[in-house]
């Protein structure tokens, strides 16, 4: 080799050294990086408000602040219950029409995120497990609405939006109507195709199944356009196409609620381990 040459290369390994090892900086990772985080070791109001109201004409009533034992935060986890009264009680709860709930029996526990960890698309994931699912009218729910709904509580000058118009957009990530049978649940987009409350708006449902007494992780995704569902990290379903359907800010509701008149057997309880968003970057 000539000096030449020789000096050549050895410049050019000065240059490569001083390029990739003159610097201890990785480059960065692209992926979901957590934004709210709630384990639930205690009820924070900073995070979530009892929510309550009459919708589907469901049996029991809402409660507030944990009222016999509906939504007890205890060992590092949320329980949702619905609970049967020796005696039925007077209920506060409204439906969106006026109309006042009929004195009942059952009482249960349903808290959103309004007003508190509202998000733009993302992930939002919670890991959960019901206990007695199957049971006859049992119905809890993992869920999402947007921001603008004017539904209970009203606390803003832009929560004037109907359910399901743009700005009160539902997507359901984990729905379980007992009716389905003890292991069946449902995600599911709603979309509106018109004025709302004329039944003008369409389900894009996908029916799955899980062991629902065993925690696992339910989440929805936006990618790409498309609303991705997944269970413990593994794609369950999708409706494709629908992400851009849902540009407000969103919440996320936990609810337990009983959908048809008649007893309960066991115990009705969805118990949540945590609840987390994520966004992309």
């Amino acid at each position: 080799m000539t000096k030449t040459s020789s000096a050549l290369v050895l410049a050019l390994a000065l240059s490569a050294c001083a390029s990739t090892g003159g610097s201890n900086v990785p480059a960065e990772v692209s992926g979901w990086k957590v934004d709210f985080f709630d384990d639930f070791d205690t009820f924070n109001t900073g995070n979530w408000q009892d929510q309550i109201l009459w919708v589907n004409n469901e049996d029991q009533c809402y409660v507030h602040d944990n009222q016999y034992g509906t939504r007890e935060v205890s060992d590092g986890s949320l329980k949702l219950r619905v609970i049967r009264l020796d005696e039925a009680i007077d209920c506060d709860n409204i439906d969106k029409y006026g109309a006042k709930h009929p004195d009942t029996q059952f009482v249960a526990g349903r808290i959103a995120s309004k007003n508190k960890q509202e998000f733009v698309k993302g992930k939002w994931t919670a890991r959960l497990r019901t206990g007695g699912s199957g049971s006859a009218g049992m119905f809890p729910a993992w869920w999402l609405l947007g921001s603008r709904n004017n539904e209970p509580p009203v606390e803003e000058d832009d929560e004037n939006i109907c359910w399901p118009m743009t700005g009160s957009g539902e997507i359901d990530i984990f729905e379980h109507h007992a009716s389905g049978g003890a292991d069946h649940y449902v995600a599911r987009a709603i979309q509106s195709r018109g004025a709302c409350d004329d039944g003008d708006w369409r389900t894009y449902q996908i029916d799955l199944n899980a062991s629902l007494d065993e925690y696992h992780e339910y989440s929805v995704e936006w990618a790409d356009g498309d609303l991705v569902y997944r269970i413990d990290g593994v794609e369950s379903g999708r409706n494709e196409g629908l992400g851009d359907q849902y540009p407000e800010p969103l919440f996320a509701i936990l609810n337990f609620a009983k959908y048809a008149p008649g007893p309960i057997s066991g115990e009705w309880v969805m118990e949540v381990d945590w609840v987390k968003h994520e966004y992309w970057q």
